[in-house]
């Protein structure tokens, strides 16, 4: 298990990614059956031909469902599983089928986000503002996506303009935390253009994340986002994103306090997080810039992006007299991508498609305690074949080569296949594939000399999963019921050890972890105003200290896991009320407690949220919510106290 609470990223061959739906999570309204596509490889397809296990949560739910933060949205997804350390803003990690925080990927418009530093993607920075759609992949996808897409993928996708006219949305919203959400955004276009500007702003007093004192630890994020397509010819098409968030959120320390010579006892509260002063700041800048050429009838598609990236982290830490710590990370991509369809009616009624690219990347890294900035590249090739048959059967082929400048090269495969069975409700999906998770800055070079030192040699983690499901149809879909088996590997897992010399540094692992379980989902439409989901997560993940040595469990990763959420519309569509429910079961997380053992177990928990809506007329709409309706008292990180029952209104328009 990674000690550090961040994790290393890498890039997405993801020019083409794009998902267009008209939403996968339940609907207030009766479904209609049109194709939905998802990107589960290099170029989309409809969700009914995918072999992978994923899903799609539009913005519209987000805002049905009252969703400010994309981490709440993420824990009503099978085999997904939020940490959270702190108030609304505060740290927040995503693991995925029990694998690390850094082997998910994060792309937001084409751009990853993980930060270079630690590879992880801290989601205490991203709100639910704007959002068009989030895209779901769970199991290895690094033969599409790169390193880092080991345990899967979320791929975020926000808001562009209509090319019919302008619109402004805009919204206010309090809360008794003392939260405040104002957000406004602009959009439209003309026939061969559209543009969307959004603006979001959030901050609260928060809650005292500590057991000690009673200062309150709140937080602020400001969100600004612009996006733009313009079709220069009917075959040629230009985008471009601009993504910036600036935030900062208290925190609170853990006790490392120790008497002097000659016994250095503990403290009375060594290892528990007491008050204190210390915040956190981040400010992230996302970018990209591409084109896309049709031709030969559109048979041949032609991309072509650019990607960068830049994140500053401020660490301020109250203890000895304070002490400011910083890191910046910046992230360059370049990609081209080619895709060829044709069929052969003569052979199996087939429809095929060939994809190959070229991506190219560039990362640094610049810490405060360490006098340079540190740099690496990549360059990888990657070809995807995609085929149908009989309308019925679909597959999907990929592999990867990556050429690392720092450390072994790698090579990714994936397949997968969906049998839609004639005549019934039923689909069958499978994939098996491979992932790789490239070393982090931080455990190729360190961060503090004294403390932790780097390995430069460090090998990269490697998997090997596969699943299988049956998804079932009942009552004219009313009732879809889907049921996913998953077992992954994970070989070279880097570690942090002690040295004889007291100073921490990486190590490759030469045991196996291993992640396997059960995921279940169902959707009820009615078609009368009323939809329900359910969602299940049996989850079996052990880490393996050393070849043939004892098995332990992973730490924040709870062997069982669900959520329940229920809305009705009525009022001739004007008004909506909803429930939802996420049960977390009990799971373990270290403890650097004397009086305690080095693992603790947290409780098991179920938070309830409420909320409804009415609109007033065609333009305005009245809402509010209340945040964990019992008041339930829990942890999902050992020490770190969690928000009680907080209620919410707010004022929404369009014009």
């Amino acid at each position: 298990m990674r000690k550090s609470i961040h994790s290393a990223g890498a890039a997405a061959l993801a020019a083409a990614a794009a998902i267009w739906t008209q939403g996968a999570a339940a609907q207030d309204q009766p479904t209609l059956l049109e194709p939905i596509l998802v990107t589960e490889g290099l170029t989309p397809v409809e969700q009914e031909k995918s072999g992978r296990a994923f899903t799609v949560i539009t913005g519209e739910q987000l805002e049905k469902d009252q969703i400010r933060y994309v981490a709440d949205a993420l824990r009503l997804v099978p085999g997904f599983t939020v940490s959270h350390a702190g108030s609304a803003g505060g740290l927040t990690q995503v693991r995925v089928r029990g694998a690390e925080v850094n082997h998910l990927l994060v792309m937001i418009d084409g751009v990853e986000a993980s930060e270079t530093s630690s590879g992880e993607f801290d989601f205490g920075s991203l709100l639910a503002a704007d959002i068009d759609r989030i895209e779901i992949l769970r199991g290895p996808q690094s033969a599409f996506w790169g390193s880092n897409a080991m345990a899967g993928v979320v791929n975020i996708i926000t808001k562009r303009g209509s090319r019919d006219g302008w619109k402004i949305d805009g919204r206010s919203e309090v809360g008794t935390d003392g939260t405040f959400l104002g957000g406004v955004s602009l959009s439209g276009g003309g026939e061969n253009y559209d543009v969307a500007l959004s603006g979001a702003y959030r901050r609260n007093d928060g809650f005292n994340i500590s057991d000690f004192g009673s200062e309150k630890d709140g937080g602020r994020n400001t969100t600004l986002n612009g996006k733009v397509n313009i079709d220069l010819t009917p075959a040629l098409t230009v985008d471009g994103t601009l993504r910036y968030v600036d935030r900062r959120s208290d925190t609170d320390p853990q006790d490392f306090t120790y008497g002097g010579p000659p016994d250095y006892l503990p403290g009375p509260n060594v290892g528990l997080v007491i008050d204190g002063d210390d915040w956190t700041a981040t400010r992230e800048l996302f970018g990209s810039l591409g084109a896309t050429y049709t031709s030969l009838d559109g048979a041949l598609t032609q991309k072509a992006r650019f990607t960068a990236s830049d994140t500053h982290r401020d660490d301020y830490a109250s203890a000895y007299g304070g002490a400011l710590t910083w890191n910046e990370g910046s992230r360059y991509k370049g990609s081209y991508q080619a895709s060829y369809q044709f069929d052969t009616p003569g052979f199996l009624g087939a429809h095929h498609q060939i994809t190959g690219g070229y991506e190219w990347q560039r990362e640094t890294f610049t810490p405060s305690h360490l006098t340079e900035t540190f740099s690496r590249e990549s360059n990888s090739l990657v070809g995807e074949y995609r085929g149908e048959f009989l309308d019925q059967i679909y597959v999907n082929a990929a592999l990867r080569q990556d050429y690392n400048e720092a450390f072994e090269d790698a090579t990714t495969y994936s397949l997968s296949g969906a049998w839609k069975v004639p005549g019934t409700e039923t689909r069958l999906h499978s994939s098996v594939g491979t992932g790789v998770t490239d070393p982090t800055f931080y455990e190729q070079f360190g961060y503090t000399p004294s403390l932790f030192r780097g390995s430069p040699n460090l090998r990269p983690e490697e998997s090997f999963g596969w699943d299988f499901g049956v998804e079932q149809g009942f009552f004219d879909r009313r009732l879809v019921l889907d049921v996913t088996w998953f077992n992954q590997d994970l070989t070279h897992e880097i570690a942090t050890v002690l040295g004889s010399d007291f100073v921490y540094t990486p190590i490759n692992r030469d045991g196996k972890s291993k992640r396997q379980g059960v995921e279940v989902a169902a959707t009820v439409d009615l078609r009368n105003g009323f939809t329900a989901t359910a969602t299940y997560t049996y989850l079996d993940a052990t880490e393996q200290t050393s070849a043939g040595g004892p098995r332990l469990d992973e730490v924040r990763r709870p062997r069982h896991a669900g959520s329940v959420t229920a809305a009705y519309t009525f009022y001739e569509d004007r008004a909506r009320v909803f429930a939802e429910a996420v049960f977390n079961g009990k799971m373990e997380d270290n403890a650097y407690v004397p009086s305690l053992p080095a693992r603790v177990t947290l409780a098991p928990y179920t938070v309830v949220n409420v909320g409804g809506s009415f609109r007033l007329n065609g333009h305005l709409e009245a809402y509010g919510r209340v945040e964990n309706l019992f008041d339930e008292d829990y942890e999902e990180v050992f020490g770190y106290n969690t928000p009680g029952r907080t209620a919410f209104i707010g004022l929404k328009g369009t014009f």
